[in-house]
């Protein structure tokens, strides 16, 4: 079993920062891509950030330019640093952690943590 666990959220005024983590921990295979994701209230969950194994890294336009993502395969850790956030970055974030274990792939989500952008 694998446990998932976050923190960073919390309220910020429009043009703060904010850094997510997410650490894994338990019996713990391969993890392939690693992402973030976020559900805003009454909205889809939507993909905000992955990044491969190997460090590449692809974003949803909306947050280009703004956040970062970054793991740390050695700690199975995986980031979201937010910058210039938005009222419309309100939302639960969640992160996606897939875990290979020989022929199996299980994906693990995080228990979600509420980001706040108002002033």
């Amino acid at each position: 079993q694998v446990q998932l666990v976050e923190s960073g959220g919390g309220l910020v005024q429009p043009g703060g920062s904010l850094r997510l983590s997410c650490a894994a921990s338990g019996t713990i295979g391969f993890i392939n891509t690693m992402a973030w994701y976020r559900q805003g209230a009454g909205k889809q969950r939507e993909l905000v950030a992955g990044i491969s194994t190997g460090g590449s890294r692809n974003y949803a336009d909306s947050v280009k330019g703004r956040f970062t993502i970054s793991r740390n395969n050695g700690k199975n850790t995986v980031s979201l640093q937010m910058n210039g956030l938005k009222p419309e970055d309100t939302a639960v974030y969640y992160c996606y952690v897939p875990v290979q274990r020989g022929l199996t792939n299980t994906a693990y989500w995080g228990q979600g943590t509420q980001v706040t952008v108002s002033s």
